[in-house]
């Protein structure tokens, strides 16, 4: 499919069939995410793959009770990651294993590095969380493009999801994405209008 197409047969699903996805496509997903662009390329997130039934059956409660959360072939949650100054530094060792030259590299980390420094706690989640978005944004077309559904979801608590997961304090549950086969029909699209969207200046 043209990418055009991709975004206009892309819908949030609401019921998956139950069957599961081939390993490749969920490989071939993932590459898609991984890929996704983030500022300075610090990558803040961790996404957790759950595919047993069980975890699912547990998070369900959690998710108020959505039928995605079971139905789907396998529920990717999203999590920003607040500990940006390890990612700088994992980031700054992968640049010079993949030839950068340590000194002349070195502005930019020390940008990086300011700019943690002088974010609080809450500012990194919610700058985190904004990477995140980006990554999600490839999940859903990039399931459709690969012929497969998703359904974007805030609708959870992430407290309990954190719990549940047993997640480091630094892993903050912010969207789930669950994939699969979809089973319902998709509701023609609607949207504002361009004049209410694009303004001009």
């Amino acid at each position: 499919m043209e990418f055009n197409e991709i975004v206009m047969k892309r819908y949030a699903t609401k019921m998956f069939d139950g069957k599961t996805l081939s390993k490749k496509k969920v490989e071939q997903l993932l590459e898609i995410i991984r890929y996704a662009p983030s500022s300075f390329n610090i990558q803040p997130w961790k996404i957790i793959i759950i595919k047993d039934k069980e975890k699912k059956e547990r998070l369900l409660p959690a998710s108020w009770n959505q039928p995605q959360i079971t139905s789907c072939s396998h529920l990717l949650v999203f999590c920003a990651d607040t500990n940006i100054k390890e990612n700088i530094e994992g980031l700054t060792d992968l640049m010079v294993k993949n030839g950068a030259d340590a000194a002349k590299i070195e502005p930019y980390i020390q940008m990086m590095r300011d700019f943690e420094k002088k974010m609080t706690k809450e500012q990194k989640l919610s700058w985190s969380q904004r990477q995140l978005y980006i990554a999600l944004g490839n999940a859903l077309n990039g399931a459709k493009s690969l012929g497969f559904d998703s359904c974007p979801m805030e609708g959870f608590n992430p407290d309990e999801y954190a719990k549940i997961l047993e997640l480091p304090s630094n892993l903050v549950p912010s969207v789930l994405c669950p994939i699969g086969y979809g089973s319902d029909e998709p509701k023609e699209k609607l949207r504002f209008a361009n004049e209410n969207i694009f303004l001009k200046n």
